[in-house]
């Protein structure tokens, strides 16, 4: 099911690490050829495919700065939440970033080749004594070693009143969803997608477990929805802990915009959007967690929230689990498999072994127990080429970059790793 991966560990050099480093948001351009990751720190870091395959840094710069509403006495954190590219229009390349309160458009560019010759200034940049110019003339083009600039070319500050969780592109619209009451907050909406194909639907889901699809036709300002996907919970296993783990953290259209893939704690759904009332797929991520749910909601582990993803062709979907795995479900077959990133495995043509995570006795040496789990450990954001079979995942201050390998005979290899220059 899963064939060949390669992994590259994008990592700092040193084993210790700041809690600025820790990426933050992980996402592939539309061609896939470069790859972006936001850390704690406000920075964006752009990777560059190479013709060999790798991915290296192409341009790292500085996207937000910590601030302080002095009004609110709140301190503003520069951690990104999420980047999202815009679809390319020419030889530039354009991005969303975002933290808790103000959303930068960046436009990032390459340079070549720098003016020489001004008439009023000399090289240095300084005002010529204009009695010295006697003559005149045209200043030409010098080759100069490759400059990739970042520049901000929009920001949109100060626009919500509560923190941003998601951002989404759109052609058309632009979509302000709030409640009349601030102070009296029952519901947050934690993430937002808009459709690939149709751009007047959008599709959001709150903390409450619920995913709305709004039609923008119908109600341009989206405060009713077309359609809410909901799946009912089971009164005999309600819960202090059921609104929590139904929170939902992450929500996907598939390419083709038939699915709706959604993440909350413990599960992963596929829902087909002419079905509301329940999903025609569930997959339990990290169901042996079920008995701990009293010490993950004491070390607030229970509030993580997941990313998921689709592959090219919607027929596997990615997501985080701890103890740096994540897990791949193949739909067609029902398989799934649980795979590790972390620098112990990250060794030059290493093989990436499955795990397994086991409740009771082990069977295997290499099994896990779900007791010995590190749950500081864990994987958060991920993110898959949007034509090959290329994913990214991001451990604590790590990018793991994993790729799928074919063999001359054209068919798949074992799972390899292989390591790359440090972030």
């Amino acid at each position: 099911m899963l064939s060949p991966v390669l992994c590259s560990d994008l990592a700092a050099l040193e084993p210790e690490y700041t809690e600025a480093d820790v990426i933050s948001t992980v996402e592939f351009s539309p061609t896939g050829e470069f790859l972006a990751t936001g850390d704690k720190g406000g920075r964006v870091v752009i990777f560059q495919r190479e013709p060999q395959g790798e991915y290296n840094v192409y341009s790292t710069f500085q996207s937000h700065e910590p601030e302080f509403d002095y009004l609110k006495s709140l301190e503003i954190e520069e951690k990104i939440n999420k980047i999202r590219w815009l679809p390319p229009h020419n030889p530039a390349h354009f991005l969303l970033s975002t933290n808790d309160k103000t959303i930068k458009l960046w436009r990032v560019s390459e340079r070549d080749k720098r003016a020489e010759g001004y008439n009023l200034r000399d090289e240095e940049g300084r005002m010529k004594d204009l009695s010295t110019v006697t003559t005149l003339q045209v200043p030409v083009l010098r080759p100069m070693d490759l400059l990739v600039e970042a520049s901000p070319r929009r920001v949109f500050a100060n626009a919500h009143a509560y923190h941003i969780n998601s951002i989404s592109v759109n052609s058309d619209y632009i979509v302000d969803l709030k409640p009349e009451n601030m102070e009296e907050l029952s519901e947050v909406i934690t993430v937002a997608e808009f459709h690939p194909l149709h751009c007047h639907l959008l599709a959001f889901s709150s903390s409450t477990g619920t995913t709305r699809l709004c039609d923008m036709r119908a109600r341009a300002l989206c405060d009713q929805h077309a359609k809410l996907f909901e799946e009912a919970v089971d009164p005999m296993r309600r819960s202090f802990f059921s609104e929590i783990v139904s929170s939902v953290s992450d929500v996907k259209f598939s390419h083709s915009g038939r699915y709706l893939l959604t993440r909350d704690y413990l599960t992963a759904k596929v829902w087909d959007l002419n079905m509301e009332n329940k999903p025609v797929e569930t997959y339990q991520v990290h169901d042996y967690l079920r008995t701990k749910l009293c010490s993950l909601y004491e070390s607030d582990s229970i509030f993580d929230k997941f990313e998921c993803a689709w592959n090219g062709t919607d027929s596997v979907i990615m997501t985080g689990a701890y103890n740096n795995y994540f897990r791949m479900f193949d739909r067609a077959s029902r398989r799934d498999v649980t795979l590790e990133a972390s620098r112990e495995v990250c060794k030059r043509r290493a093989v990436l072994q499955p795990r397994r995570v086991c409740v009771g006795k082990k069977r295997k040496e290499t099994d896990v127990s779900v007791d010995s789990l590190d749950f500081r450990k864990k994987i958060l954001h991920t993110a898959w080429h949007p034509k090959e079979n290329i994913i990214a995942i991001a451990a604590s201050n790590n990018l793991y970059i994993f790729q799928d390998r074919l063999a001359p005979n054209g068919h798949h290899n074992t799972p390899e790793i292989q390591s790359a220059p440090p972030k």
